[in-house]
């Protein structure tokens, strides 16, 4: 490793510290290649990331299928607008529409946008669909949720770091404690026109909910006339060892909200998916987005899409999973109090004795491995779908030294 005080990673670093709004607190580490679930800095030091984007990356960096998707399309198309349509949009659509099992897709670009187009179609929905007067449909949330960051988002949250000065806020949300079915059962009432939950909470820690909590949604929706959206912007698309994190417990929600893997880690690309009588509510005018569904988004989310189709990812995920558990939990009681772990997905609980996330995360930058904290003393283990058993382990043991305090 290079000493960080010469390096040209660290005057990068501060160079780019220097003229940037400080909306994040990254480690100090300037990338400028990558491949596979390697990451290579400006001074040639390499890096196994463990993060992969927070699931943008399930498919690795620069995965060569993608990367050659790309490059054909750049050549002949990038944007139209949603003024025309491309020769790319009807087979992204068409694909992605298949897998979700869903009549309709509403392609846009980031994750809270899409979050936010499912709240808009939810609404919509409650009003024209199911009757509730006008001005007052209410969507239930759960604490400790993250569906992203624009003011509305931020509203419903309960992490006041994010909330902070951002207000006023939104009205129209009831949050109940996550993984509460009785207490969510309790609020909906004839204004309920959705529950939006994350089947795993991501930027929570990895939480996951008791057994048949989400089938219990379901099954509590489908009785009270409530759309059941499913934030499966993290949790889906491969990474639980499922296509959809909903799927361990057999339950098909109403909306589908995806995003971050969806452009391959090449391109912002999201989505909501619905059946045609939830999402056919909407009409020319009265939603869009200029880069929504672009020809190089459409272009790239098909062969994502085509790869997921093979269940190759998701067999990978849930193979891996096994050991990414036995060694997290061979690690409690020795620098670590909990572990939750679904599919190639980890959140861990550092005994504060032994440092926050935060700088345990930099002592395994310091070993060559890239993660992140969460909530003061949480990290989350999230390495590409692609990653070898073998780098997963050296990853694992760079960890167990760290917590151990070698």
């Amino acid at each position: 490793m290079t000493d960080p005080a010469t390096s040209t990673s660290g005057v990068e670093f501060g160079r780019a510290e220097a003229r940037t709004a400080h909306n994040y607190h990254p480690l100090p580490v300037v990338v400028a290649h990558a491949e596979g679930a390697w990451m290579t800095d400006v001074d040639g030091s390499r890096f196994l990331d463990l993060l992969a984007g927070y699931s943008a990356l399930n498919f690795g960096h620069s995965h060569p299928r993608l990367i050659e998707t790309a490059h054909a399309q750049l050549d002949k198309l990038t944007l139209t607008s949603r003024a025309f349509v491309h020769d790319q949009f009807a087979d992204f659509t068409a694909k992605l529409g298949d897998l979700c099992g869903k009549d309709l897709v509403l392609p846009m670009n980031t994750g809270a946008e899409a979050v936010e187009t499912a709240i808009k179609v939810a609404r919509k929905w409650g009003y024209q669909v199911k009757g509730v007067p006008a001005d007052q449909a209410k969507i239930i949330v759960a604490s400790g949720n993250f569906h992203g960051r624009t003011t509305t988002i931020v509203g419903f949250s309960d992490d006041e770091e994010a909330r902070a000065d951002f207000g006023p806020f939104a009205p129209g949300f009831t949050s109940v404690p996550y993984g509460d079915l009785e207490a969510l059962e309790a609020a909906i009432d004839p204004t309920t026109v959705a529950v939006l939950i994350e089947p795993i909470q991501g930027e929570g820690g990895v939480v996951i909910p008791p057994k048949g909590y989400l089938r219990g949604i379901r099954e509590a929706c489908t009785r009270s006339n409530v759309l059941f959206a499913a934030d499966e912007i993290q949790a889906g698309l491969g990474r639980t060892g499922t296509t959809f994190a909903c799927d361990h417990e057999g339950v098909v929600p109403d909306i589908y909200v995806l995003g971050k893997a969806l452009g391959g880690g090449v391109v912002p690309v999201s989505a909501i998916v619905a059946d045609r009588d939830v999402l056919g509510v909407l009409k020319p005018g009265q939603h869009g987005s200029t880069f929504g569904g672009n020809a190089l988004a459409c272009a790239v989310g098909s062969t994502v899409v085509d790869m997921l189709a093979t269940g190759d990812f998701q067999r990978r995920a849930a193979e891996l999973s096994t050991m990414l558990r036995e060694r997290l939990e061979a690690m409690v009681g020795h620098g670590v109090l909990a572990v939750r772990v679904r599919g190639l997905w980890a959140g861990v609980d550092i005994d504060p004795s032994v440092g926050s996330g935060r700088e345990v995360c930099e002592k395994l930058m310091a070993r060559g491995v890239l993660a992140k904290d969460t909530h003061g003393s949480t990290i989350r283990l999230a390495p590409p779908l692609v990653i070898s058993e073998e780098d997963l382990a050296w990853g694992l043991d760079q960890l167990a030294a760290v917590v151990a305090g070698d």
